[in-house]
């Protein structure tokens, strides 16, 4: 199609001879814009949200007080087993400490046995009371 038949106008010589057609709004103008801010009222309201979060932190701290009795009492047990056990423990310390005090003391005596008037097993410090070896100083290993 031509742009003659297209304007009903037959017979133009150049385009400047064209009527203008220009573009417009459609009859009855454009639908409005909406550019308002509409939020909307959906979901729950600030309330619901505070009490569901205020009622998941209460439900979690009552299960972490629950978890700490728990572990509260699992504790107690395990130490009231300790102390239960702590006396055979040290029995058979004691025992070993004996052992070696006297292995040691013969040591002592075969090493000591060319000094005058060296006592065997008497303290050097003379403090007048008992205090038990260094830790370490009763090994085999360490000698």
């Amino acid at each position: 199609m031509t742009e003659s038949v297209i304007r009903n106008k037959p017979g133009m010589a150049s385009v400047k001879d064209m009527p203008v057609l220009q573009d417009g709004p459609p009859p009855g103008g454009f639908a409005p814009v909406r550019y308002a801010r509409r939020i909307p009222n959906k979901g729950p309201s600030a309330m619901a949200i505070f009490l569901a979060a205020f009622g998941a932190f209460s439900y979690g701290m009552y299960q972490v007080g629950k978890g700490n009795k728990i572990r509260r009492a699992l504790k107690e047990e395990k130490y009231a087993a300790r102390r239960a056990i702590l006396p055979v423990l040290q029995a058979e310390e004691d025992e070993r400490f004996v052992k070696e005090w006297k292995k040691y003391l013969e040591y002592e005596a075969e090493v000591m046995k060319d000094v005058p008037g060296w006592k065997v097993g008497e303290n050097v410090y003379n403090s007048g009371r008992w205090m038990p070896p260094a830790t370490g100083e009763l090994r085999p290993e360490v000698w």
